[in-house]
């Protein structure tokens, strides 16, 4: 566990393990504890970090707005801090836009890069108008919000399956500030399509998607998976949006396969 200073700012990241390094990015209102698991068995054959997004776990905001642009300056600060000269990037959703912006500012940085229940599209005029919607929503009732959004990340048959675990989530998502979440709200309301960068990088990427993801609905992801020159996919049928608590074992197994082909 440590810190570095990014415009005046404290960003929070943990280390762990030697070799070649992974980077682990969680999605909107998470922190980096939800990689735990991943990174305790990543660790015995790599170099992993998993940092505290802007905003989230223990990183200070930065700004009113956290485009992905700035969340991925701040993970490339980290990096240099580590003295990382190449990386494998997994991004959870948010996390996954982070990568997006990552791979477009630091190509040279990566070895590949993955989309764990994400995706490279921009918001479409619906999708903006939730946001703003949520946005009014968290400044009158920040816990009010958490206690609705975080069980809608799992399919609702399963939701009492995994009560434990929504109740974790809900109270790392309390512990953000309101602040936080808004400007994480408004930095992918601005985010930019990442659809040419998919088609034209030479990087390997990975895609990791649930059938039953409604954040990141598959039908209109089919076209994305072919994009990247190079790309491996994990379709889970019986997955929502949170495939590292859902499907554990299959998506880490995917994720260290992924790892050994890019290093």
């Amino acid at each position: 566990m440590a810190f570095i200073t990014f415009k005046r700012k404290e960003i929070h990241y943990t280390e762990k393990g030697k070799g070649d390094t992974i980077v682990l990015l969680h999605g909107f209102t998470e922190d980096l504890r939800i990689w735990k698991q991943f990174s305790a068995r990543l660790s015995k054959n790599y170099r992993v970090i998993c940092i505290d997004l802007p905003g989230h776990g223990r990183s200070d905001c930065l700004a009113e707005t956290h485009t992905m642009e700035l969340l991925a300056e701040s993970v490339s600060a980290v990096l240099k801090h580590n003295q990382v000269k190449t990386c494998l990037m997994i991004g959870h959703s948010m996390g996954g836009y982070v990568s997006l912006a990552f791979a477009s500012k630091y190509p040279r940085m990566l070895k590949g890069f993955g989309l764990f229940h994400s995706h490279c599209f921009a918001d479409t005029p619906e999708d903006k108008k939730n946001r703003r919607r949520t946005i009014e929503v968290v400044k009158k009732d920040h816990f009010g919000f958490v206690s609705l959004f975080i069980p809608g990340l799992f399919p609702e048959d399963v939701q009492k399956k995994f009560s434990k675990e929504i109740e974790f989530l809900k109270w790392c998502a309390r512990e953000i500030p309101r602040e936080g979440i808004i400007a994480a709200q408004k930095g992918m309301l601005v985010r930019k399509d990442q659809t040419e960068l998919l088609k034209t990088t030479k990087l390997p990427v990975l895609f990791i998607l649930g059938l039953k993801d409604a954040k990141a609905p598959v039908a209109k992801l089919w076209d994305m998976i072919s994009l990247p020159a190079i790309s491996e996919s994990l379709i889970l049928r019986d997955c929502g949006h949170m495939g590292y608590i859902e499907a554990p074992e299959i998506t880490l197994k995917a994720l260290r396969n992924f790892a050994r082909s890019v290093f």
